[in-house]
């Protein structure tokens, strides 16, 4: 259940009521971005890393640190 989700957040950058739409727990769909967006400071300060799909975290994804507000 994850994978889905997750792809769906950060490759496609869905939102969560896209991803809900797809018929995931409203519930569920909430906590993983939540779990997502709290730790995007660990992919920030840590050392580059390979690239596996055509979007990477870090550098294609950046999200504010400090702005709770988005999505």
């Amino acid at each position: 259940m994850l994978d889905p989700i997750l792809e769906a957040y950060v490759e496609d950058d869905r939102t969560v009521d896209e991803i809900v739409a797809m018929g995931f727990e409203r519930e569920t769909v909430e906590r993983v971005v939540r779990m997502v967006d709290r730790n995007e400071y660990k992919r920030r300060q840590a050392a580059p890393g390979v690239k596996i799909t055509p979007r990477a975290f870090g550098r294609d994804r950046r999200l504010p640190l400090a702005d709770r507000s988005h999505r």
